[in-house]
């Protein structure tokens, strides 16, 4: 019996632009026990949950893989820059479809966003280019 899908799931149309992206079971070792599909949602469920209730890797639901799975597979996939390659291949993409340039033309941060003094002191480090050297 399948189970009932979660917000937080991938749609076929998003799985079918992530799986090639999804590195294959490590060569040697037994093979692959898990669902990546299934895991991916697991680890999508924690993360938008999280943001919004506190969800944490023990709460998940039980009709999702095992915690320990998708904390391994987040974490490995944290390390071996899985996560950024997937951003940096899926977001021109979704860029383009939204009728814009694939990379952004301007960037913005603002003081929240950046680590300052306390007091706006003018601390840390001083910066040597070939410039000014």
């Amino acid at each position: 019996m399948a189970r009932k899908p979660y917000d937080s799931d991938l749609t076929d149309e998003q799985w079918r632009e992530l799986e090639p992206l999804i590195p294959p079971a490590k060569p040697g070792g037994r093979p692959r026990g898990q669902d990546m599909r299934a895991v991916i949602d697991g680890i999508r469920y924690v993360l938008r949950s999280g943001l919004r209730s506190g969800c944490g890797w023990r709460l998940m639901p039980h009709d999702l893989p095992n915690a320990k799975t998708c904390w391994y597979y987040f974490d490995r996939f944290s390390g071996d820059g899985t996560w950024r390659t997937i951003a940096e291949t899926l977001h021109p993409a979704a860029r383009l479809r939204s009728g814009r340039d694939a990379q952004p033309s301007e960037a913005s941060v603002d003081a929240q966003s950046v680590k300052t003094t306390k007091k706006g002191d003018p601390r840390g480090r001083s910066v040597t280019t070939r410039a000014n050297a």
